[in-house]
């Protein structure tokens, strides 16, 4: 069986990717589907296309990306699937799915984890935002063969579309890549780490929770560090932040030296689409996560056993003190949070689910 995968970004570097379909190309090579992948961005794009400036660079790329895309239109005689991760064209209408599915009477199936049928365009890029024609995702979703969202809400969407709706929990791999295991023989000393991880686009739910750092930094300035790991430094105008620039060599052993996880959302339709990923990962690493009680949030934090969820100011102190004052509430929580996660949430959980998106 042969399938072709059409994605956005360069393989290994985009989250939505890299814990949507990539960590399962091996189990697919295990079972001797033959695998081809395509990213609309090449390498030089993707190194620019998320900074300020550099116009006539992301033209090319843009343009590079355009090409390729209509260029696999002429391999896909013997493709039995077409795997789309968001769309095949960042910008414009669904002209290219239309083809596979119409022209070329292929079966794709498309997977998206975000509201991605609302407008949400980076700063960086908002000099076209009005090309992103975001209605497209209705349309792909009526030729589709399958569905595969990341929670009830995007499926809920996909559903006014299409009766073939599944949801495919973005996952991951606790075996080879969110293993706990070596950082907890010799627990690092210094002070306590208050983490989170993002990217810029995400950056602004943080400063939601900047009156709650206020004053654990004033109380607790020499026990307790907050920890950013992100692609862009925010510059919170506090003193106890370290910013480390996020990297995926480095991303498993930065989130080891986090001793309790946050992840505020605002509480919006766009939040709601939002498939956990930052919970995913400190629960997965045993870090209990703090998170806003938003969309599938209440659905992998069990409130008070894992993790809690914090919807006030108050609830943000009060949870973040408690776990900073209690070495045994957070190793509880965290391997209560880690048992959620094989259980429920992880690549070994849900391989069966995914291959079925195949058959």
């Amino acid at each position: 069986m042969k399938i072709q995968f059409l994605f956005p970004y360069p393989l290994k570097n985009a989250p939505s990717q890299r814990f949507r379909f990539e960590q399962y190309l091996s189990l697919l090579d295990e079972k001797r589907f033959e695998v081809s992948n395509q990213s609309f961005w090449d390498e030089r794009s993707w190194s620019i296309l998320y900074k300020s400036g550099f116009k006539l660079q992301k033209l090319a790329g843009f343009l590079r990306g355009v090409l390729r895309r209509f260029k696999i239109l002429f391999q896909l005689s013997e493709t039995d699937f077409v795997f789309i991760h968001r769309e095949c064209l960042p910008i414009g209408p669904p002209v290219v799915e239309w083809i596979i599915a119409k022209r070329l009477k292929k079966k794709i199936i498309y997977d998206f984890d975000d509201a991605i049928w609302l407008p949400n365009t980076s700063a960086e890029n908002k000099m076209v935002a009005f090309l992103k024609w975001h209605g497209k995702v209705a349309a792909i979703c009526k030729w589709s063969h399958k569905i595969s969202c990341g929670n009830a809400f995007l499926a809920d969407y996909a559903g006014l579309y299409n009766k073939n709706v599944i949801i495919n929990p973005t996952t991951i791999d606790t075996v080879h890549l969110h293993n706990p295991a070596p950082v907890l023989a010799a627990k690092k000393t210094g002070p306590l780490v208050i983490g989170w991880t993002g990217t810029q686009s995400t950056l602004p739910y943080i400063l939601s929770l900047i009156p709650t750092l206020v004053k654990l930094e004033s109380k607790y300035s020499r026990q307790v560090r907050l920890m950013i790991v992100a692609n862009k430094d925010p510059k919170l105008k506090l003193h106890f932040v370290d910013f480390v620039p996020w990297s995926k060599e480095t991303e498993i052993e930065d989130l080891k030296a986090m001793d309790i996880g946050v992840m505020p959302l605002n509480d919006d339709i766009w939040a709601k689409g939002k498939c956990g990923f930052k919970a995913l990962q400190y629960m997965a690493l045993e870090i209990p996560a703090l998170v806003s009680p938003v969309g599938v949030n209440t659905e992998i934090v069990d409130d008070g056993v894992n993790g809690y969820w914090c919807a006030t100011e108050s609830q943000w102190l009060e949870h973040l003190e408690q776990l900073i004052i209690d070495p045994e509430l957070r190793k509880k929580m965290g391997q209560m949070g880690r048992r959620k996660i094989v259980s429920h949430y992880s690549v070994s959980s849900n391989s069966s689910a995914f291959l079925g998106l195949f058959s």
